[in-house]
């Protein structure tokens, strides 16, 4: 008898576990106990004949052929779900969409009217989120991230162009008009979006100034809460187009002609979702706007 149906419940099992990335995360929320997870777990690679999870102190990473296994798994129980809902009458999906309130304020949320009304079987689901890594585990189908595009956590598509620039306060611009611009940065609060951000250093790089052991930086996450921390003059951070209405009413000030050309947002599709209809469906929509 083929794997699948033998082992039907194993898959199942697994495609929980590599959503919890723990075997005592998804025993408790399949109310099973660890050592019931782990027995079906090594049950399966032995059929299979290869292993899907590497065991480390934080929990369980998968191997390569995991997740091949997994992208199978999650789009065979999807096509499922979708027959079982096409049965019922029903024919909505959902897409989550992982988005900062800052983007989706600032440029999606005028334009979304058009998807729903050219999708309208498909129920769309926003999801503010700050750190927009480790999407598979939040449910999240798709996000739109900003910076260089160079990551490797998902299908990576570009779809807005946006180059950063160092944008203050009115008190900012005058110090950089004062001591000029590498004096003015090194004696500057950074602001960053996460500290392990290479967003300063990449603008250095393009400004053609030295690079700098810092302590006099600011974490804040949030854009949103970043743009009123720059108006409040508690830094200078690395902005773009999006801040246009406090660029025009004088709030903030563009501080340099040098730009990270190469920033701007994309799309991040986790492995899993990269065939789904409404996926390709919302990447589509966005490339046309």
């Amino acid at each position: 008898m083929p794997v699948e149906f033998r082992h039907h419940d194993s898959l199942r099992l697994f495609a929980e576990i590599a959503r919890y990335r723990s075997f005592s995360d998804a025993a408790e929320a399949l109310n099973m106990t660890k050592g019931a997870v782990s027995y079906q777990v090594k049950t399966l690679e032995a059929d299979l004949g290869f292993a899907l999870f590497q065991r480390n102190a934080r929990g369980v990473k998968m191997t390569p052929g995991g997740l091949k296994l997994l992208v199978a798994c999650q789009s065979h129980y999807e096509e499922i779900e979708a027959e079982v809902l096409a049965l019922k009458g029903l024919s909505t999906r959902t897409l989550t969409v992982g988005v900062s309130s800052y983007f989706a304020a600032r440029w999606l949320s005028p334009r979304l009217m058009s998807f729903m009304q050219d999708h309208p079987d498909i129920q769309l689901r926003l999801q503010p989120m700050i750190r927009l890594f480790d999407l598979e585990a939040q449910g999240v189908d798709i996000a739109i991230r900003w910076g260089s595009g160079q990551w490797d956590d998902g299908e990576i598509t570009p779809f807005l162009p946006c180059p950063a620039f160092p944008a203050g306060n009115a008190a900012a611009l005058k110090q950089v008009e004062r001591l000029g611009w590498e004096q003015a940065v090194s004696t500057s609060t950074l602001l960053r979006d996460h500290d392990d951000s290479d967003a300063w250093t990449d603008w250095l790089n393009a400004a053609g100034l030295p690079h700098q052991t810092r302590r006099d930086t600011l974490i804040i996450p949030d854009p949103n809460v970043r743009v009123q921390a720059v108006i409040d003059g508690q830094g200078i951070a690395l902005m773009d187009s999006l801040i246009e209405r406090e660029l025009e009413e004088n709030k903030l000030f563009r501080l340099s002609p040098h730009v990270l050309q190469d920033y701007g947002y994309f799309l991040v599709r986790p492995r899993k979702s990269v065939s789904r209809k409404g996926v390709i469906a919302f990447s589509e929509w966005l490339q046309k706007q």
